[in-house]
């Protein structure tokens, strides 16, 4: 039997009866032919999902990011630590990080139980004037603190904590 109509499931047509449906050329709801119009609709459907971000909310995660990571260098965390304390992989971390993925509001608190900081701390600065640049002596401080997180040695850590106590007071 040939049908020259397009077959819409969603709309039947009512001079199509159903068991004129039957056969080998009827897959999923779709004849054979139909290929262009599941590619629109799958097209339709996947740029809907789309999210569309301005200028402004991707500062904003972006600056958040920024700041989850300045904390857990500060705390000597790698992302993969700091992914298995939130339950997340250390992508989605990375992502978080990088203001790929936005952070939404649960787990931003999640992150901030884990990194000892309140919610605060993440927006602090937000809407200031140009992108703000971490200096070189930042850096640094960020890089000693992690480095000396990493000393699992007690008496160590109290040699180098005098080591900075006496070099800071010349």
């Amino acid at each position: 039997m040939q049908i020259s109509q397009r077959f819409d499931p969603f709309h039947p047509s009512p001079s199509i009866e159903q068991s004129e449906l039957t056969g080998l050329d009827l897959v999923n709801g779709f004849r054979s032919g139909d290929d262009q119009h599941v590619e629109d609709t799958f097209t339709l459907v996947t740029s809907m999902a789309e999210p569309k971000r301005g200028r402004s909310t991707a500062t904003v995660d972006d600056h958040v990011g920024e700041r989850i990571r300045d904390r857990r260098i500060m705390l000597g965390l790698t992302q993969q630590q700091l992914a298995e304390m939130i339950g997340v992989s250390y992508q989605q971390a990375h992502k978080y990080e990088r203001g790929i993925n936005r952070v939404s509001a649960g787990r931003l608190f999640e992150i901030a139980r884990a990194l000892s900081a309140p919610i605060t701390y993440f927006y602090e600065g937000v809407g200031e004037e140009g992108p703000q640049q971490i200096t070189l002596h930042q850096r640094m401080q960020l890089e000693i603190g992690r480095n000396f997180s990493e000393i699992r040695n007690e008496k160590h850590q109290e040699a180098v904590s005098q080591l900075a106590r006496a070099l800071a007071s010349r």
